[in-house]
């Protein structure tokens, strides 16, 4: 079976994860998938196969006699679609010798146009997969799992030579969740990757540092007609917040290695508001900075309308993984040699978000992202091409290769 044959099926598999949600995973809804990748995984020859109570899959091909002392490299995805826009009744589109220009989606009334991503011109000729418009497609990450699951059913149906490969596949990964009951010891990787990127060329290896904030607003409601000096509307503080905040710093304003400020939403009355932003930043001191600017912006407003109008509440998610990947960065060198020797220019960026891999890095497994071969995630214009994800699948069987030479 081919990698793309894979994803269309996966797809199909609702498994939005809830950011809102308390319980692990924080959304039953993944183990659909879990309990059939793990059938799947027992069915071309993954004796071990198993899902743990979390949710967590885990699985191993055991080395080549002989190859016991190399290393094991792992390999790693993750289940669930992130919470951005639907991931319920995916209607994946197949569209063969694409010409490059407008796809229509369905009938949504949305359209993947050139002008918008200019990387379609390069995608002429290729066969597309696209949604109808109405959901995500699903690709991040359900084509990291079917190019892992291919590499893995060719491998064992081969006689290339390797070292121990481990595979996981993750929930939880789009709510930053995905490597907190992630069994580093059991999995017994020396090294591994997340197949978690965009297009297939890219590999990455240093990624934001993430915190978030929630900001919780205690307004004082009185009549209107009365409420000179006293009224506090903390839809007014919560306004002012945005714009004491550096002009300049958020997402559409930014790009490469610059961070941001993100207000993701708002909501609230004259009584009671709350706001929640995400920080992003590749530099730590900068990523500090930001959050000292949140609470000095919280110092200011209590001084300025009574303590308690306005509390910052700041938790840290993941860290940039390069410093762990500096120290192994053959793990680079190698995944760029292979593409190479595929005819492929490798190409290195730096992730403008994170994946598993970053905290695992951060948990002693050197972990970098390899690219899945798609494009425009969490959202209704989401694509990946299937030659796309035939490279990629033969990026990970030319590493296995690779680390048993």
């Amino acid at each position: 079976m081919k990698a793309y044959e894979r994803l269309l099926d996966y797809v199909k598999v609702f498994t939005t994860s809830d950011d809102d949600s308390e319980s692990v995973p924080s959304t039953a809804r993944q183990f659909d998938l879990a309990n059939r990748l793990v059938e799947e995984m027992k069915a071309i020859g993954i004796s071990d196969a198993r899902v743990d109570d979390k949710c967590y899959v885990y699985g191993s091909i055991p080395a080549t006699p002989g190859y016991e002392d190399k290393p094991a490299i792992g390999f790693i995805a993750h289940m669930d679609t992130a919470p951005d826009f639907s991931g319920e009744n995916v209607n994946p589109r197949i569209i063969e010798d694409y010409d490059g220009e407008e796809i229509v989606l369905g009938e949504s009334g949305r359209s993947i146009k050139p002008s918008d991503f200019p990387h379609l011109k390069l995608l002429k000729g290729r066969t597309l997969i696209v949604t109808d418009g109405t959901t995500l497609l699903g690709a991040d990450d359900k084509a990291g799992i079917a190019e892992i699951m291919t590499a893995a059913e060719r491998l064992i149906s081969s006689d290339i030579p390797h070292g121990r490969i481990p595979i996981s596949f993750t929930p939880d990964e789009e709510v930053g969740r995905g490597a907190d009951h992630f069994d580093v010891k059991g999995f017994g990787a020396d090294f591994a990757y997340t197949v978690d990127g965009g297009p297939e060329c890219i590999i990455e290896y240093e990624n934001f540092n993430a915190a978030s904030a929630h900001i919780e607003i205690n307004g004082f409601n009185v009549h209107p007609g009365a409420a000179k000096d006293i009224m506090i509307n903390a839809l007014h503080v919560a306004c002012e917040i945005e714009g004491m905040l550096p002009a300049g710093q958020t997402p559409r304003d930014t790009e490469k290695y610059e961070g941001f400020f993100h207000l993701c939403d708002i909501s609230g009355n004259t009584e009671h508001a709350e706001m929640h932003y995400i920080l992003r930043d590749h530099s730590a001191e900068i990523m500090k900075a930001r959050k000292e600017t949140l609470l000095h912006i919280e110092k200011i407003l209590n001084a300025k309308y009574g303590e308690g109008t306005v509390k910052v509440t700041i938790r840290d998610q993941y860290q940039n993984m390069l410093e762990k990947i500096k120290p192994c960065f053959h793990l680079i060198e190698n995944a760029c040699a292979v593409l190479e020797e595929m005819g492929v220019h490798a190409m290195t960026e730096p992730i403008r978000g994170g994946t598993d891999g970053a905290r695992l890095s951060f948990m002693g497994l050197p972990c970098p992202n390899l690219g899945t071969g798609g494009f425009a995630y969490h959202g209704p214009y989401e694509h990946i091409t299937v030659e796309g994800m035939e490279i990629a699948t033969n990026v990970i069987l030319g590493l296995i290769k690779k680390y048993a030479e």
